[in-house]
C-alpha cells in the first residue's frame, strides 16, 4: 500500500476530480462533481482519490452509511475510474491498496456497483475479475433492456401498430428545454398513483442538472393538439442514450404515444449512438421483473445485459497476495 496515497475528496479537489473524469476510460457525466453534488445533503460523500508518486491515477465515487462504504448511492452506476492506458496489474494493485486502506480506516465493508459494459468503448472488467478473486457476494443483479443501434432488431407488430395509432391521432413530438409540464402533469401524478413514489430527481434538481449538462439531459414530449400526453427524459453519454424517465397519460396504449416517441428516438434522434438503454424492469433488488414493462421494451428490439452489485469485507485484501505467478 505504501506506493499509493489515498485521500477523501474535499472541495479543493473539484477541478482535479473533474479533469480526471474527463479522460477516464469508464466515466460518464454522472461522475462530474456538478452532478454528484446536486443531492449532497442526502449522502455523506466519501469519494476517494488514489495517487501514485503524487500523480492521480484513480477515483472511487462513494458515500458512507452505517459503517459501510458504497459506490455512490446517488448514482446509477459506479466502480473504480481509471485512465485508458491503465493496465490490469495496476488496477489490481490499486484495488488491493484501496481495500487495505479502508480496513485500516475502520471501514469493514465495501458495496460496489459496476458500470454496465455499454457505457465504455474499452474493456472494463478488471474489477469484476477481482470480485471473483475476493469471493465477493453478488447481492443484486439488474437486467437492463438495451438496443444495439448498429445491429437493430425489427420492431414487433405491437410497437408498429402503436406507431400507426399515434399517426392516426396526429401526435406531435417536440424536444423542450423545461421539465415543468412533464413533471407536474404526467410524471409526478403517475408515480404517486401507481407506485406511491416520487421521481428520484425533484423538478428543481433536474432543472439544475439540465443547466449544468444541457447536452446530456434532454426532454422529449408528445402532444395531442395542445395537450401533453407523454414524455421521456433522456440521459445522453458518449455511446448511450438512456431513458431515465418514461411516462404517459391513461391513453398511452390507446393512442400509441410512448411507442411513437421511442421509435422516433431510436430511429432518428439517437440513431448514431451505439446503444439505446431503456434501463431495468426489475423490482425487489433484481429478483423480480415487471413482465409487461419488459415486453414493451423488447418490442423495440431491446435485449438483456446485466449490471452487478457486490459486497465484500475490506480485510479480504489479503486474498490478493499471491495471484501473479
Amino acid at each position: 500500500m505504501n506506493q499509493f496515497r489515498i485521500k477523501r475528496y474535499q472541495a479543493q479537489d473539484f477541478e482535479l476530480w473533474n479533469a480526471f473524469v474527463s479522460k477516464a476510460k469508464n466515466a460518464t457525466f454522472l461522475f462530474y462533481r456538478d452532478f454528484m453534488e446536486y443531492h449532497k445533503d442526502r449522502f455523506d460523500d466519501y469519494s476517494l482519490l488514489i495517487f501514485k508518486n503524487d500523480k492521480l491515477i484513480a477515483l472511487l465515487p462513494a458515500n458512507y452509511k452505517d459503517k459501510v462504504l458504497y459506490s455512490h448511492q446517488g448514482l446509477t452506476y459506479g466502480g473504480l475510474l481509471v485512465e485508458p492506458k491503465t493496465k490490469f496489474e495496476v488496477v489490481f494493485n490499486i484495488f488491493k491498496a484501496l481495500l487495505e486502506w479502508l480496513s485500516f480506516e475502520g471501514i469493514s465493508t465495501l458495496n460496489i456497483k459496476l458500470l454496465p459494459t455499454i457505457y465504455t468503448a474499452l474493456p472494463n472488467d478488471e474489477v469484476l475479475y477481482l470480485m471473483f478473486l475476493l469471493h465477493a457476494d453478488l447481492y443484486r443483479r439488474d437486467a437492463l433492456s438495451v438496443i444495439n443501434l448498429k445491429s437493430p432488431i425489427t420492431f414487433s407488430k405491437s410497437r408498429v401498430e402503436g406507431c400507426k395509432r399515434a399517426k392516426k391521432h396526429e401526435l406531435i413530438i417536440k424536444e423542450v428545454d423545461t421539465f415543468d409540464a412533464f413533471w407536474n402533469i404526467i410524471l409526478i401524478p403517475n408515480l404517486s398513483e401507481k407506485h406511491h413514489a416520487s421521481p428520484v430527481h425533484s423538478l428543481e434538481e433536474i432543472t439544475l442538472l439540465k443547466s449544468k449538462f444541457p447536452q446530456n439531459i434532454r426532454q422529449f414530449n408528445v402532444y395531442q393538439g395542445q395537450n401533453l400526453v407523454a414524455g421521456t427524459t433522456v440521459f445522453v453519454t458518449d455511446h448511450v442514450a438512456h431513458s431515465q424517465y418514461i411516462s404517459g397519460n391513461v391513453l398511452k396504449n390507446e393512442i400509441g404515444s410512448l411507442d411513437v416517441l421511442h421509435a422516433h428516438l431510436i430511429e432518428t434522434v439517437f440513431k448514431d449512438k451505439l446503444y439505446f438503454d431503456f434501463g431495468t424492469s426489475n423490482e425487489n433488488v433484481g429478483k423480480h421483473i415487471n413482465k409487461g414493462l419488459q415486453f414493451w421494451k423488447e418490442g423495440f428490439g431491446a435485449r438483456t445485459i446485466i449490471q452487478d452489485f457486490y459486497t465484500l469485507e475490506t480485510k479480504t485484501f489479503k486474498a490478493l497476495e499471491d495471484v501473479f505467478i
